[in-house]
C-alpha cells in the first residue's frame, strides 16, 4: 500500500499540539523527529542491523521538530493541506510558537512509515519511578522500584518525552499514595491512565473526544498487563460524567482547561486533586486564575522549559 506522508517543521514546544492537528485530520499514525528528545539518546542499537551506534554519528535534526502524518491512498489528505497549515500557524493564538510551521507532502511506501520514527524511539526515564519504553524494546528495569510504561507511538502522541507527558507523570508520582480512583481527560496514548495504575490507583478511566486516540489507548492498554481493567471511552471532557474520583488528570492545550476546571471540581471528590499539564508559560497566570476562582486550592507548581502543570486540591470541606 502507498500511503501520504505530510510533514510539518515546527518549534519542540509545539509538537504535540501540532500532532494533534494531523491526528484530527484522520492519519493513521505520526512520527515525530525532536531535537530536543535527539539530545537525550545515549549509544545504543540505533545500526540498520541492531548494531551499537553513538548518537552523534547519526544524522539529525539540530534544532527545531518534524512531525510526520500518515494517511492511506485512498484518502484524500492534499485536499486538507491548507487548513493544516492554517491551523498550525494558527497555534500562536493558543500561546505557542510553531514557526516556521511549514507543511510538505509526499508518497511513503508501506514498509517505510512502519518504522520511520524508530530510530528516534527509545526507553526514556521521565520521573524517579517510570520508565517509558517502545513496545519492540528488549528492556528489564535497572532496579525494584523502576516501573515500565510500555508504548506503541505509532498511532498517537503522549510517548513521555515532551515536557508536559513528563510533568504529569511527575505529577501523578508526587501526590499518588494506591488505592485512588482517577479520571484522565485527553487521554491520547493513554501514558498516563498506565501509569496511575502503575503507582497504585484502583480505577481508572481514560476519556478522548478522538475515536483515534481512544483506538490507540486501548492497544496500548493491552501492552501492559496492570492496565488490562482501564475503562477507555470517546467523550467531550467531563460532560456527562456525574462520577466524583480522587484524581483527575489532564495534560491537554490550555484554553480546553478553562471549561475543563469547573467541570473536574464537581468530579473530584473533597480533598481530591486536579492535575492540568499542557500549560504554556503565555497561558500560565489565565489557569492559575481559573483554578482559584473555582474554589481549587493551588499545592504546587511543575516547570520544564517553557512549560507549566499546576497540582491543584478541591477543599476537604467542599462537596
Amino acid at each position: 500500500m502507498q500511503w501520504t506522508e505530510v510533514s510539518v517543521i515546527t518549534s519542540s514546544e509545539a509538537v504535540e499540539a501540532v500532532a494533534n492537528i494531523l491526528m484530527e485530520h484522520g492519519a493513521s499514525g505520526v512520527s515525530i523527529e525532536d531535537a530536543a528528545d535527539f539530545a537525550k539518546l545515549k549509544p545504543g542499537k540505533y545500526g540498520p542491523h541492531g548494531e551499537i551506534v553513538d548518537p552523534a554519528d547519526l544524522s539529525h535534526i539540530s534544532k527545531g521538530a518534524i512531525i510526520s502524518a500518515y494517511y492511506p491512498d485512498n484518502q484524500s489528505i492534499t485536499d486538507q493541506v491548507v487548513q493544516i497549515t492554517t491551523q498550525v500557524q494558527g497555534l500562536v493564538h493558543f500561546g505557542l510558537h510553531p514557526a516556521p510551521a511549514e507543511v510538505t507532502v509526499n508518497d511513503v511506501a508501506d514498509e517505510n512509515w512502519k518504522t520511520a520514527w524508530e530510530k528516534y524511539y527509545h526507553p526514556v526515564h521521565v520521573t524517579r519511578y517510570l520508565t517509558v519504553v517502545p513496545s519492540w524494546e528488549d528492556y528489564s528495569p535497572k532496579s525494584v522500584e523502576e516501573k515500565i510504561i510500555r508504548l506503541d507511538p505509532g498511532m498517537a502522541f503522549g510517548t513521555g518525552t515532551h515536557p508536559t507527558t513528563q510533568l504529569s507523570l511527575q505529577a501523578l508520582e508526587i501526590i499518588m499514595k494506591g488505592h485512588e480512583s482517577v479520571l484522565d481527560v485527553g487521554t491520547g496514548s493513554g501514558v498516563l491512565s498506565i501509569a496511575a495504575k502503575l503507582l497504585g490507583a484502583t480505577e481508572v478511566k481514560a476519556l478522548d473526544v478522538d475515536n483515534v486516540a481512544v483506538a490507540s489507548a486501548k492497544k496500548n492498554m493491552g501492552l501492559n498487563p496492570v492496565a488490562k481493567d482501564i475503562t477507555v471511552v470517546a467523550n467531550n471532557l467531563l460532560t456527562g460524567i456525574h462520577e466524583q474520583v480522587d484524581i483527575v488528570v489532564a495534560n491537554i492545550l490550555a484554553e480546553i482547561i478553562i471549561p475543563l476546571v469547573a467541570q473536574a471540581f464537581k468530579n473530584l471528590k473533597p480533598g481530591g486533586y486536579f492535575l492540568t499539564s499542557g500549560i504554556i508559560k503565555d497561558k500560565f497566570e489565565t489557569i492559575k486564575v481559573s483554578l482559584q476562582e473555582n474554589g481549587f486550592v493551588i499545592t504546587e507548581i511543575l516547570n520544564m522549559k517553557d512549560w507549566y502543570a499546576i497540582i491543584a486540591q478541591k477543599p476537604k470541606g467542599e462537596d
